[in-house]
């Protein structure tokens, strides 16, 4: 039923972090949900606490290996394929990881940026996130702390004393001012103009396709009530029930890795 609903094109997907867990990226509220022992990292702590900005930067200048080794799965290039055949007309996702794009999609809205580029919140200077990597390396020589948990925002799990006298940098354009990972916090207000894209895209759906979201928060659940609405078709692939359940046209639970290939297979798109 799935296949039929998107078989016509005009579709476009709602990305969430559900995607990339056969990636080896857990997501938050899922089967493998972080949030059970995690608190994501908000826009007002980063911001006003120097401690727990280091203790952020320690954490992700770690977790950032993980992110940056993983390979797209067979969800991620059955959206890419499906793409191409010009069956999905438009992608949105709100994970940060870019997987999508390694699978071979293309315009994909970052509705939460990317964790690929840094940004300096005091002349507002990009960069990509691997010269941090390397800067922060050169900064300090030695430090070698042992992840036990992996979170989808790329932040590890480390013990206190391992982050003890990490070092920061600053930025290189303005001389010191403070760098931020090019995402959207918690807390934080996701770009006004990027969100009316998203909205485009939604309204201009013959059918959205919500993949791996649990829909909890407004962010990304915005989009299902415009879609339902307008009276545009939702339907949702997911492990485990989401708050868009109600407003959807058809809901598969199953992994995605498993369901994506099979519908680009069913609707006629080559491997």
């Amino acid at each position: 039923m799935l296949a039929k609903l998107l078989a016509d094109g005009d579709v476009v997907v709602l990305s969430g972090a559900g995607i990339s867990t056969e990636s080896g990226i857990p997501d938050y509220r899922g089967p493998t949900g972080a949030l059970t022992r995690h608190s994501p990292m908000t826009y007002q702590t980063f911001i006003g606490d120097a401690v727990a900005r280091r203790r952020y930067w320690a954490r992700s200048h770690v977790g950032w290996r993980t992110i940056a080794r993983a390979t797209p799965n067979g969800g991620h290039r059955a959206v890419a394929r499906l793409q191409r055949q010009g069956l999905v007309a438009g992608i949105v996702t709100q994970n940060v990881d870019g997987l999508h794009q390694a699978g071979g999609a293309r315009a994909v809205v970052e509705l939460h940026g990317s964790l690929g580029q840094v940004v300096c919140l005091g002349c507002g200077a990009p960069s990509p996130r691997a010269e941090l990597d390397r800067r922060l390396r050169w900064a300090n020589p030695g430090f070698d702390a042992r992840i036990t948990a992996i979170n989808p925002d790329g932040d590890a799990d480390l013990r206190d004393e391992e982050i003890d006298g990490f070092q920061l940098v600053g930025c290189q354009e303005c001389d010191g001012g403070m760098l931020k990972p090019d995402v959207v916090f918690f807390g934080e207000t996701v770009p006004a103009e990027r969100v009316r894209e998203c909205f485009a895209l939604v309204e201009s759906a013959r059918v959205l396709l919500v993949l791996g979201s649990s829909l909890t928060v407004m962010s990304g659940r915005r989009f299902v009530l415009r879609a339902a609405k307008l009276g545009i078709p939702v339907a949702i692939v997911n492990q485990g029930p989401t708050r868009g359940d109600g407003y959807a046209t058809l809901t598969v639970d199953a992994p995605l890795g498993v369901v994506l290939p099979e519908i680009a297979r069913l609707t006629g798109t080559p491997a």
